[in-house]
This record gives C-alpha cells, sequence and structure tokens, in this order.
C-alpha cells in the first residue's frame, strides 16, 4: 500500500482536473443557453402539438445518446417531475431481438430507420441524438421520418454534421457548440430536462 505523503499529489492532481470538469461544463451550459434556448422551446412546442394530436415521439441515438434518448422517453411515458399521465414516447434502442435481426439480415445502418417506417406515421415526431451529427443510422432514421410525414427534432454538437444538413424547415435542430463529445452529451441530458419540463408546463400549466 503506497505511504499517504505519496498519494497526496495524486489527489491533488485528480481534484483539480475534477474541478475543471465541473468548471468547462458550467460554462459550455451558460454559454449554450442563449443560443438554445429558442430551439428548444421550438422542439416543446413541436412535441406538444404532436401529443395533443394523439401523436407519439420516437427517439434514437447511439452508446450514450441510445441511453438519452431511453431516459427522454422513460421520462415521458412515466412522469418527470409532476404526476400526470404517461405520454406517448418510446426509444427504438431497446428491442436487441430486433435490433439485432435487422443488423444481421439488413445492416446496422438501418436498425433505426426499419423501425421509424413500422411504427411512426404522419404526425409524430422523431428525436434523433447525435453528437457528431454524423451516426450513418440515425441519418438513415431522419429519412425514414421525412418519409412519413414526420417532424425531426436534431440534437447534435460541433457544426451539426450530415444531420444538419438534411433537416428540412419543419425540423428542429438543437445544435451545442462544442467539440467534446461529454460536454457535448451534457448539455445534451439538460436539453432533455428542459424539453420534459416544457412539455409538462404547456400540457399541464405546471409553474
Amino acid at each position: 500500500m503506497p505511504a499517504l505523503e505519496s498519494t497526496i499529489p495524486a489527489i491533488m492532481d485528480l481534484i483539480a482536473r475534477i474541478s475543471e470538469n465541473f468548471s468547462e461544463s458550467a460554462h459550455l451550459k451558460l454559454q449554450s443557453m442563449d443560443a438554445l434556448a429558442v430551439p428548444i422551446a421550438t422542439a416543446v412546442q413541436t412535441m406538444v402539438q404532436c401529443l395533443q394530436q394523439d401523436g407519439k415521439i420516437l427517439a434514437c441515438g447511439n452508446g450514450g445518446s441510445a441511453a438519452d434518448a431511453q431516459h427522454f422517453s422513460a421520462e415521458l411515458l412515466n412522469r418527470f417531475e409532476v404526476e400526470r399521465p404517461g405520454l406517448a414516447a418510446m426509444a427504438l434502442t431497446t428491442d436487441s431481438s430486433t435490433l439485432t435481426s435487422i443488423a444481421n439480415d439488413y445492416d446496422f445502418n438501418q436498425v433505426f430507420s426499419k423501425q421509424v417506417r413500422a411504427l411512426g406515421h404522419a404526425g409524430d415526431v422523431l428525436l434523433a441524438i447525435s453528437t457528431s451529427g454524423n451516426s450513418l443510422n440515425v441519418i438513415a432514421a431522419i429519412a425514414a421520418a421525412h418519409e412519413c410525414d414526420m417532424r425531426v427534432v436534431a440534437l447534435t454538437g460541433r457544426n451539426g454534421g450530415k444531420m444538419g444538413e438534411i433537416l428540412k424547415p419543419a425540423d428542429v435542430h438543437v445544435c451545442v457548440p462544442a467539440n467534446s463529445t461529454a460536454r457535448i452529451q451534457e448539455v445534451h441530458l439538460l436539453t432533455l430536462h428542459c424539453l420534459c419540463d416544457g412539455i409538462d408546463c404547456l400540457l399541464l400549466g405546471v409553474e
């Protein structure tokens, strides 16, 4: 076991690094607030209109973005911070049989788009999440959503990637002005909570 004295510099270095991560995250969130507030509010209105017309929200992404899609869907289907009936939302990232059969029989790039074509209807919303904006299966899902006359809410980072290039005027693009995947994901999570809070506010009049 190392002597306590020898671990003190390492601990101090870790504390400084942790503090830097907190500072960078907080700074980016404040920096992003003015740029993202309007598109987030527009996304809230888009989703509420969908839900009020008996539509549903489908969500997709890869890796950490898959977790974000599932997090968001759970908050809507169950509840966020106040009691209310469940809202129609589902993540396209959770059915391992569906995902692996599509990937095996066709191509991994179709794992979301085939689900969108099967489950999506006109008036539904696709929540498409990718920190780079270049995830091929998410891009394919957006194309499928457009075929189904669905609107898209895209969460990206950096310069929005190819996703930003294929969005239509009726879609909503929330692009985090950062390059670090971790920092972008942290703002994505805050964005998702803002969406949940805004949806509850418009549907329930939550103060």
